[in-house]
């Protein structure tokens, strides 16, 4: 027996597949360095928002992964399909050409600053009170001082952190190659923990209690120290420093594949207005809007920074001269122990 079918019955079928077929779901994967965490958090609501809004059917979603930005940047290589990364170095976006082509060339010119929407700097966390009286980098080699951060060869971050105490010593040394090696030497010799990332090396400063002296980002030490508690724990800005530039670019082959590319390119230039960049700065990352800047005055110490390319000439020449095997870095190593 053939029972009657409502027309009503029939509409409504028509209507959910109208709107089925017209809905969609638009999701993002920001492949992201280790201690950004928090940050992003902050940034994908508002973004989301002003997306659904402007879509309306397509409500959009950004999920995040984090590690240390090299390794973040090979498991891209082998496969990981994120459509955006924010890392913390020029050479873990760049290798995704070099190694891949999964980027253009072009990848630092289509965005302001260079890519990069935001910057900071190397800070030092010490205990309260600072026992070990840390004021500046020349401190950090003294005898009986501990010293946490990543390890250079899986994280930017402990890049950057190399570099900028190279960086200062040189120029205390006055150029001398010598003195500045011997002071690397006893600095490296000091470090009580090499973790994988900055996160990692958080959580044995702050939670398992290693350490005199956590050296990080200083957008990271800020966080640690509002989360763990502000009188527990005090930030230095050394007086001289390194420029850390966080470059941003979209995965041109992915975002192809994903269907995702529009969306990617909006969301990275969001980045760079008023409403991300004051986000920005109550986390404690610097960025490029004198007003912003000047309003903020408070949370940001001067402090005199120099550049990789101007002091180092640029990125391949570090990593080739440093972070090498068998480099600067290992005989530094090898020589503290000696």
């Amino acid at each position: 027996m053939t029972l009657p079918v409502s027309k009503t019955w029939l509409g409504g079928i028509a209507l959910s597949l109208a709107f089925a077929t017209s809905a969609q779901a638009t999701e993002l994967l920001n492949s992201s360095y280790d201690v950004s965490r928090e940050l992003f958090v902050a940034l994908n609501a508002p973004f989301e928002q002003q997306w659904d809004a402007a879509h309306p059917g397509d409500k959009l979603t950004i999920k995040q992964s984090h590690a240390g930005s090299s390794k973040q940047a090979l498991a891209i290589l082998q496969g990981l399909r994120a459509d955006v990364v924010t890392y913390n170095q020029v050479t873990d976006v760049q290798v995704l050409h070099d190694k891949g082509n999964l980027i253009a060339a072009d990848w630092q010119s289509r965005l302001p600053n260079n890519s990069s929407p935001f910057y900071s700097t190397m800070a030092f966390l010490v205990r309260k009170g600072n026992p070990k009286q840390i004021h500046d980098w020349q401190d950090l080699a003294r005898d009986g001082v501990r010293l946490i951060f990543p390890n250079p060869k899986t994280s930017g971050n402990g890049r950057y952190t190399y570099l900028a105490a190279w960086g200062a010593a040189d120029k205390a040394d006055g150029g001398d190659k010598a003195k500045t090696e011997a002071w690397m030497a006893q600095f490296l010799k000091n470090v009580e923990v090499f973790d994988t990332g900055g996160r990692g090396a958080t959580t044995t400063f702050a939670e398992r209690g290693l350490g005199d002296v956590l050296i990080s980002f200083e957008s990271e030490v800020n966080t640690i120290r509002n989360q763990y508690g502000k009188e527990d724990f005090e930030v230095i800005v050394p007086a001289t420093n390194i420029l850390a530039e966080f470059p941003v670019a979209w995965v041109d082959r992915n975002v192809a594949h994903n269907g995702t590319a529009e969306a990617a390119k909006a969301y990275l230039n969001y980045l760079y207005t008023p409403e991300a960049q004051k986000i920005m700065t109550q986390y404690y990352y610097r960025v490029n809007n004198p007003q912003l800047m000047a309003a903020q005055q408070a949370r940001f110490p001067q402090t005199a920074l120099f550049n990789v390319s101007d002091t180092f000439g640029g990125w391949d020449a570090v990593m080739k001269t440093h972070f090498v095997s068998g480099g600067e870095l290992d005989k530094l190593l090898a020589a503290g122990r000696k």
